[in-house]
């Protein structure tokens, strides 16, 4: 008998790893020719693949019946009063992207004197917060001057012209570090710059420099350090849009970009108190960004107001050929357009018992708005079951690492880390894999069938299973702040990791107060329902201007 590298006993084990069981006999009958499915695996891994190379295979979440909305007409964004312009720095720094675009429109602010006030706070917060991995004077203020000598011209770009912006250190910026928050590639300059780097820029917006990414788009745990909270600098801002959420929070830029595959922009929003929009999947293109998961990843605006967001988005929109994922769709967006029409949805589940007054409260003020509220529900799935994709894409994404054992340099070291995961993800079925995008087909369905009976579902961020159902689907989801909460200092890991009850200390015996959100879900490429309506709930609620206390 012909001597193998494996043994019966190898494949028992095996079996119990993937959770199936096989007789004797088929063992011995696996053990006769597994040689050549390893052989195969070896000859693939020979292989090296960039981090730029996408699957064949390509998600598009519009299922057959997907009817794309008609453009309606152009985008319409609120006219701002060219009010004074405050003498305190701070009040200018932190005012929504709207009222900074209608100062310079007007002349009443230089887009050089607002990036100075930017560089300034930068300068002066960075070292507590950890939100910049790089910053850009040099080239921010050049970017300024040219928007300010087309302003002087009259050549308005749109609403971005001149307003200073934070990318998340995921995208490439010719000739500036873009090291992906990971200590492999803490060294790494690109050629050229990201497609929506290059979209900003066209938009007229100046950027300040990278913002803070968790290694590898997961946590705030990055290689320079940790990305802290404003509202509570003992704690971390979450991830993995860390340095985005809390650069914006903290008044340091006016709005920044992020990313999401599974709660990285609406968990640092959450986190710090910023208005996060994750859009439809497909509707940035990602070219030049860091791949986590080709299926999965989504980009959007971290801003300080609903309407911000529209005018990010707007710039960010339209397919790319280099990212084979992306859609062209037409973005609309009309400030006035009547949203009282809305049936809003929620999963009761997600107001019981582990709900906070500051969730009730958010529901019972879309009640207050006059709009019609229902009880909705979704089949009973295994939703979790879908996070094995990502765990599967990611570990292929950054397949290097693990097999060349580098990944033991990355701080992160913790069980849920990505070197962990990476490592387990090796075990997964490749067959439970097809099934699995097979379950992903049947949550479209759901979440499809639950949009037709409503329009936008309302509910706090972690709503049953709508954080990985909704992001495993593509539907855009919009998370403003809504309120306050007493808490203790809370724990590294992202995703609701280390929570504690309202009003509970932490081990110092401090309590801190810290903003808490609600989502808003609405249908494929229909960012516009759910932009409305946030911008009326932030109206109601009176809670979007409060400014960080930067407390330890």
């Amino acid at each position: 008998m012909a001597k193998h590298s494996f043994t019966l006993e190898d494949i028992e084990g095996a079996e119990r790893l993937v959770d199936v069981s096989y007789t004797p006999q088929e063992r011995q009958q696996m053990l006769e020719n597994l040689e050549g499915q390893i052989a195969s695996a070896r000859a693939r891994r020979a292989v090296r693949l960039a981090n730029d190379e996408p699957m064949a295979t390509r998600f598009d979440p519009r299922l057959p019946t997907f009817a794309m909305p008609a453009p309606q007409g152009p985008l319409r964004f609120s006219e701002a009063q060219a009010t004074v312009l405050p003498d305190n720095d701070d009040d200018i720094a932190y005012a929504p992207v709207a009222q900074l675009s209608s100062w310079l429109r007007h002349g009443k602010l230089t887009s050089r004197r607002l990036t100075e006030i930017y560089l300034a706070r930068i300068e002066a917060l960075n070292s507590d917060l950890e939100c910049f991995a790089a910053v850009t004077p040099e080239l921010a203020l050049a970017e300024a001057d040219a928007a300010d000598a087309l302003l002087g011209a009259g050549v308005w770009l749109g609403p971005l012209h001149g307003i200073p912006y934070g990318m998340k250190d995921l995208f490439d910026t010719k000739g500036v570090v873009t090291g992906w928050g990971a200590e492999p590639f803490r060294d790494r300059v690109p050629e050229r710059d990201a497609v929506i780097v290059d979209r900003l820029r066209a938009a007229g917006a100046v950027l300040l420099g990278k913002t803070t990414v968790g290694a590898l788009a997961y946590n705030d745990i990055w290689y320079g350090g940790a990305t802290r909270n404003p509202w509570n600098l003992n704690e971390g801002s979450s991830g993995s849009s860390a340095g985005s959420a809390s650069a914006t929070a903290a008044g340091l830029c006016a709005f920044a970009i992020g990313t999401e595959t599974l709660g990285s922009i609406t968990s640092p929003s959450q986190r710090c108190g910023t208005t996060g929009l994750r859009p439809t999947f497909g509707r940035v293109p990602r070219t030049g960004g860091m791949a986590l998961c080709w299926t999965l990843d989504k980009v959007g605006p971290i801003c300080r107001s609903v309407e911000d967001t529209a005018m990010v988005l707007a710039a960010l929109n339209g397919a790319d050929i280099g990212d084979p994922s992306s859609i062209e769709a037409p973005f609309h967006f009309d400030a006035t357009a009547e949203w009282k029409h809305l049936r809003v949805g929620y999963l009761p589940e997600a107001f019981g018992e582990d709900a906070t007054d500051v969730d009730r409260a958010a529901l019972q003020a879309v009640r207050d708005l006059g709009l019609e509220v229902r009880e909705v529900s979704l089949p009973d799935l295994p939703y979790g079951a879908l996070i094995n994709i990502l765990y599967a894409e990611a570990a292929a994404a950054f397949e290097e690492l693990t097999l060349d054992d580098t990944d033991d340099t990355l701080t992160w070291q913790d069980d849920g880390a990505w070197p962990n995961t990476f490592r387990k993800a090796r075990f997964l079925s490749a067959v439970d894999h097809v099934q699995l995008d097979r379950l992903r087909l049947r949550v479209m369905k759901a979440l499809d069938g639950l949009f037709d009976e409503v329009d936008v579902l309302v509910g706090p961020f972690m709503t049953g299973p709508m954080l990985v159902a909704s992001n495993f689907t593509g539907h855009p989801c919009l998370h403003l702040r809504a309120g306050f909460l007493e808490l203790g200092t809370r724990g590294k890991a992202s995703l609701g990791a280390g929570k504690l009850s309202v009003g509970e200390e932490d081990a110092a015996g401090q309590t801190f107060t810290v903003p808490q959100g609600i989502s808003l879900w609405g249908r494929l490429f229909e960012e516009g329902p759910i932009l409305n309506l946030g911008m009326a709930l932030e109206s109601a609620l009176g809670v979007a201007d409060r400014r960080p206390t930067f407390a330890r």
